[in-house]
């Protein structure tokens, strides 16, 4: 409050309540009555806390218009009232202490990245020599089984060619049959026996011959397919002989 408005407080001397705004911190309740007046400091009272105080004349502001339901006395500044003393509230700012710098990011070309060798990684030199053992044993351990199994079977290892396609001929198949399904043989051979004929038609850009049996050459049917080998790669059921490739393996190359 201006010194022109300690007046209008001093009116209510006669004992009307007000209340300060803000209120003083540090007194719970918030309702005086003036005392006294000098040219620096009014006395008041509180109406609860029965005590008195002085509060200089530079922090009162002014007083409100409206004294519904109470006088309210401006201050103009917060005030707190510690140890008897009333003095101006000092809001203390704690500050937070510095959390450590983070890192400079590294750039991913930067980081070093383990070697992978047969989906090993390879990290340290310690782990390269584990990792280069560990290959070496897979490798030693297939050599072994490859040679167990060369030697069990007592012969070396033959690369045939296998037939890609069902030829889908039947013991009712004849000579014309096979050639309306895959054209004049390259080479049409006839071997004559004690009670059966044999015919082969040659096929070497298909890698087979189509083998025919009966008892005259008009009459011959197919029995199954030879390789570059001579080895059976297809057979047929026949009739008074169950498979045919029985007759195919025992049948010399002609």
């Amino acid at each position: 409050m201006s010194a022109n408005a300690i007046p209008e407080l001093e009116g209510h001397h006669s004992g009307r309540a007000f209340s300060f705004y803000p209120p003083i911190l540090n007194i719970e309740h918030n309702e005086w009555r003036l005392r006294e007046t000098t040219w620096s400091e009014i006395l008041v009272h509180n109406t609860k806390a029965d005590m008195e105080i002085w509060v200089p004349r530079r922090f009162l502001s002014a007083v409100s218009q409206v004294d519904e339901p109470v006088m309210i006395v401006g201050l103009s500044r917060e005030l707190e009232y510690t140890a008897g003393i009333l003095r101006p509230h000092e809001r203390r700012i704690i500050s937070m202490p510095k959390g450590p710098s983070s890192p400079e990011p590294v750039a991913d070309e930067a980081i070093p990245t383990p070697a992978m060798a047969y989906g090993v990684r390879l990290g340290d030199a310690g782990e390269s020599k584990m990792a280069l053992y560990i290959i070496g044993g897979i490798l030693a351990v297939i050599f072994v089984v490859y040679g167990v199994v060369s030697y069990s079977r007592g012969d070396r290892v033959e690369y045939q060619v296998v037939l890609q396609e069902d030829l889908g001929f039947t013991a009712a198949d004849d000579y014309y049959a096979v050639v309306r399904k895959l054209g004049p043989p390259a080479n049409d051979h006839w071997k004559e026996g004690k009670d059966l004929q044999y015919r082969a038609l040659a096929y070497p850009d298909r890698h087979f011959t189509v083998i025919l049996m009966g008892t005259e050459q008009k009459n011959a049917l197919y029995i199954g397919a030879m390789n570059d080998n001579w080895k059976p790669v297809h057979s047929v059921k026949h009739a008074g002989h169950g498979d045919t490739r029985s007759l195919l393996e025992g049948l010399k190359k002609f």
